[in-house]
């Protein structure tokens, strides 16, 4: 048993007993790590964090090697973002972002890019204007670090360069040309400023995506399509996702 200290952003949290907490963070040094809070619920002043989730906090845990569940003796909040949580879309977004890292990362698999996008797009979010613009940058990158993404660049089944009527196929998870579309009778029409924008995201860094156009019929297309592949692919859709329909319903 090694004692390991981490910057680590909290992604969910879980009731255990009637005493403690399960929380998965996410770290740039570690991944993803899950650890057992002992005895934070019957006394909060034990630890210098309540661990909301999206909070970034400095941890102190005990790493076991026989499992994957390690056990914290002490975090102290270093950020709580809360510029975010005065605002409901953007506390969803932020909720939205921790949970799909925790549902595509594999545990203690590190990949520090994964975590510089999470911190700078919560940064971002708590200022700026263009919330849901930041979710679908996100969403992009986060696929493409994951190695998760969606295949844009050509033909999923024999490679070709996209020219016109390509369409996307959920089932393959990419672009099916014009001489392959049969292969999937349920694929649909994209936008080539779509697949522009998904490669152009994927190739930049966050700040130049943020700089980029995005014009109200191409960001809508790209929700759906972002959407629905995540959801055929986790085979779920996302509690957090749930609720951003609903606001979106409600506005």
């Amino acid at each position: 048993m090694s004692i390991e200290k981490a910057q680590a952003l909290v992604l969910r949290k879980i009731d255990l007993r009637e005493t403690s907490l399960i929380v998965d963070f996410y770290s740039r040094q570690f991944g993803k790590v899950s650890g057992v809070l002992k005895g934070i619920r019957s006394d909060p002043g034990k630890f210098a964090s309540n661990l909301e989730v999206f909070s970034l906090n400095d941890i102190v845990f005990y790493r076991k090697s026989t499992t994957s569940l390690h056990l914290v003796s002490q975090a102290d909040k270093v950020q709580d973002f809360t510029g975010i949580r005065q605002n409901i879309e953007k506390t969803v977004l932020a909720s939205f972002m921790m949970e799909l890292i925790a549902s595509v990362m594999q545990p203690e698999d590190k990949n520090e890019e994964v975590y510089s996008l999470a911190v700078n797009c919560l940064k971002e979010l708590e200022t700026n204007y263009n919330p849901g613009k930041i979710a679908t940058i996100f969403k992009i990158k986060m696929l493409a670090l994951s190695g998760f993404k969606p295949h844009f660049d050509s033909c999923i089944v024999c490679s070709s360069k996209i020219m016109a009527q390509s369409k996307f196929s959920m089932a393959h998870g990419g672009l099916l040309c014009s001489n392959c579309c049969h292969r999937d009778p349920a694929s649909r029409s994209i936008f080539r400023g779509t697949i522009a924008t998904i490669l152009h995201i994927e190739k930049n860094d966050f700040r130049s995506s943020l700089n980029l156009g995005m014009n109200p019929e191409i960001k809508k297309e790209l929700d759906v399509i972002l959407n629905s592949f995540l959801n055929f692919h986790l085979g779920k859709e996302l509690k957090s996702q749930k609720m951003i329909n609903k606001l979106a319903v409600a506005v």
